[in-house]
């Protein structure tokens, strides 16, 4: 009671201009891959015009590289792995909870007085619907929204509201635009008619994004609320390409941020229209910073960090991400970057990258190509990895020098890569500790086997032991 009066006595010592209005737009499965960001063969204007008025971050992470592990840490500010919602689509019969103290992002501005929505009902001139997606590893509250209509949004302010896009999720069904003779695929998968055609498609997908996102900005116009609205465009995980989404290479957890704040309400310190920063930031901390602007103090649990404002905290000097099962095929994956290199552990490396899949090998069509080109012995050594027996139980690349991540450095004798490896291995084992990575316990054979479904009594039992 003494914690929601203060909360309370805070909120309403703050004026109407000092509360704004917060809208997520969240692409699924959606790398940098703007024109805005440099990528060649996509028209993004919408995106960049937001990008022009706004803040763009080239440093912006997801904690895992799958939406539901994802989604599950940045609608709470907290990791997945804290959590134990870190195997994808995990727990969605047993009842599991949040931990005590953990609560939705919606559920805390909704305490303080915002209107909360997941919109899925858009009007008619939009011509589309949000998917509304949660995609949540643990048992939401009973209604963790108000509302999943537009319409409700101008007669309920100040809101806070996510308006979610499929578009480049798989499978791909955009108008054709980019021509898969001029995109340019990364250099680790074969360059392949193949390939060619499934980038230029997951461009076309970006390219109807953007047109929806552009409908979004006429319905802020169109109702009023143009000059009292932050809009904050992120990705739920990196692209969704071979080695990209379910990877904790950049490619599976680097996603664009753009954040674009209305000229009816006070800024924020630190931000600046038209800047492009290169700040380390996570997407749970968009989580903390969001509270902040509707004048919430960051609980003093939450991992994700405010990095604008008043409330704003000491910039990160790294950012830490996990992979765990992700439907039959079970990795344990752990990753920290800083503003140079990226280190990944792998406690699976008997495993194959190419690990059995079903949803893969239906829907990633280089996936299969890999594959056959190994066995004609036509990849380069850089795309023959991907098609080993095993995995490297360690990996270190310098990004400023290999964006692409191809030379492992582990067993560099250069004192720098050496003192990077002892550094970066180091960070990892404490956050893993620090943070109770619930990863560490393995999951029962039968729920694995299961992909996460189980009814029984004794997976209950487990779920709620590995929650205290």
């Amino acid at each position: 009671m003494k914690s929601l009066l203060l909360c309370f006595i805070l909120i309403t010592s703050l004026t109407a201009a000092e509360r704004p209005n917060i809208l997520w737009l969240i692409a699924e499965d959606l790398g940098p891959h703007l024109s805005c960001y440099g990528t060649r063969e996509v028209s993004t204007p919408v995106l960049d015009g937001l990008s022009r008025e706004g803040m763009r971050f080239t440093r912006y992470y997801t904690t895992a590289p799958v939406c539901s592990s994802s989604r599950s840490a940045f609608n709470t500010g907290m990791y997945q792995t804290t959590l134990g919602a870190h195997h994808h689509r995990s727990h969605r019969d047993d009842g599991y909870t949040l931990p005590a103290g953990v609560k939705l992002i919606s559920k805390r501005l909704s305490e303080a007085g915002y209107f909360t929505a997941n919109v899925k009902d858009l009007p008619a001139e939009s011509g589309f619907k949000g998917t509304a997606k949660t995609d949540w590893n643990f048992s939401p509250p009973e209604k963790p929204f108000d509302s999943a209509r537009w319409d409700d949004l101008k007669t309920h302010q100040p809101f806070y509201a996510q308006v979610n896009f499929q578009e480049t999720h798989r499978t791909f069904h955009a108008p054709p635009k980019a021509d898969p003779e001029k995109v340019e695929v990364p250099p680790y998968y074969p360059n392949h008619d193949i390939t060619r055609k499934d980038w230029a498609q997951y461009l076309d997908a970006a390219m109807e994004l953007d047109r929806k996102i552009g409908k979004i900005v006429e319905l802020l116009k169109r109702d009023g609320l143009w000059e009292n609205t932050v809009i904050c465009f992120v990705g739920d995980n990196g692209a969704a390409h071979v080695r990209a989404k379910q990877f904790c290479y950049e490619e599976g957890l680097h996603v664009p941020f753009i954040l674009r704040w209305p000229s009816g309400v006070t800024a924020p310190a630190g931000y600046t229209s038209g800047q492009v920063s290169d700040r380390l930031l996570m997407s749970i901390d968009l989580t903390a910073t969001s509270l902040s602007w509707g004048g919430i103090t960051k609980p003093e649990d939450m991992q994700g960090q405010v990095f604008l404002g008043e409330q704003a905290e000491a910039p990160r000097e790294y950012v830490f991400g996990a992979r765990d099962r992700c439907d039959m095929t079970v990795f344990r994956l752990r990753t920290v970057r800083d503003a140079r290199y990226r280190y990944i552990r792998n406690f699976t490396p008997d495993r194959p990258f190419l690990q059995h899949n079903e949803y893969k090998e239906k829907q990633y069509p280089v996936w299969n190509l890999i594959k056959e080109l190994a066995a004609q012995d036509k990849l380069t050594p850089e795309q023959a990895v991907l098609a080993a027996p095993t995995m490297p139980a360690e990996e270190l690349y310098d990004l400023a020098t290999d964006p692409h991540q191809m030379k492992n450095l582990v067993n560099s004798n250069t004192p720098e890569h050496r003192a990077a490896l002892e550094r970066l291995s180091g960070v990892l084992k404490e956050w893993i500790e620090q943070t109770h990575d619930q990863g560490r316990i393995p999951e029962p054979e039968e729920v694995s086997r299961n992909q996460g479904v189980t009814n029984s009594v004794q997976q209950k039992q487990k779920s709620k032991q590995r929650k205290k």
